[in-house]
């Protein structure tokens, strides 16, 4: 093979590896742009399960609450079932949780629903409510360990929290805040100090201080006259 053409050869192959490199810090710089914005702004972080590479949360701690999820339909009659799971049975993914419980912010709690609905013979619905369940995970150890540690008796204090009032088609009526942003944020509201301090920062991006866990528009120092906020944005 003559010189030049293998110079030439040797030329277009460098130029390609710079552009294949090139394109690849652009694409993933690209890429952890689009999740830094999903993540800050809760714009649909959990569209897709590879978002979990993208969004910055992939280290968010270990909670101290088990949290589990009960998806209600509300009855025409005013009587209300327990949709999920269905009457079929479960599908357990991995070891003994239902799937609708490996979703944490039950985004999609009311599609499972819309599918028992779908699939089964019941009165008309107007509703469906999406609680989420927590109690502490020190009451989930056996009750030989519980009694060689604890020297008081296993009786597991139970919260539940409304999360989301879906309608019987489907659609998004109300979303209210999970168990752990409430109590940070009933924290906040009962420590004058704390509040005081929320009004006069400034936060990085647009957020609305005055409302309050439970999805009321109320300023800070007063949540006993709030009014309920409707149609707010599905999110954390």
């Amino acid at each position: 093979m003559p010189t030049r053409m293998v110079a030439t050869a040797q030329n277009a192959w460098r130029r390609c590896r710079v552009w294949l490199a090139g394109s690849f810090i652009a694409a993933y710089l690209a890429t952890l742009g689009m999740g830094l914005f999903c993540h800050t702004f809760n714009w649909n972080s959990g569209v897709h399960p590879m978002m979990y590479y993208v969004v910055w949360d992939m280290f968010c701690g270990w909670a101290a609450h088990e949290c589990r999820y009960h998806v209600l339909a509300e009855g025409v009659s005013g009587q209300f079932y327990e949709v999920v799971p269905g009457p079929w049975g479960e599908l357990r993914p991995h070891g003994d949780l239902g799937r609708h419980d490996y979703d944490p912010d039950a985004v999609h709690a009311g599609r499972i629903a819309m599918n028992v609905l779908r699939h089964s013979s019941h009165e008309d619905i107007t509703r469906l409510l999406v609680v989420e369940e927590n109690w502490p995970k020190k009451f989930n150890m056996p009750d030989d360990q519980w009694a060689a540690r604890w020297d008081e008796p296993k009786d597991p204090k139970r919260y539940y929290t409304l999360r989301h009032v879906i309608t019987a088609d489907g659609v998004l009526l109300h979303t209210y805040s999970n168990f752990y942003t409430q109590q940070n944020s009933l924290g906040i509201l009962s420590n004058p100090r704390l509040a005081s301090e929320v009004h006069r920062s400034q936060p990085f991006y647009a957020v609305d201080v005055r409302r309050d866990p439970f999805g009321m528009s109320a300023s800070l120092g007063d949540t006993a006259t709030a009014s309920p906020r409707f149609g707010s944005p599905l999110g954390n």
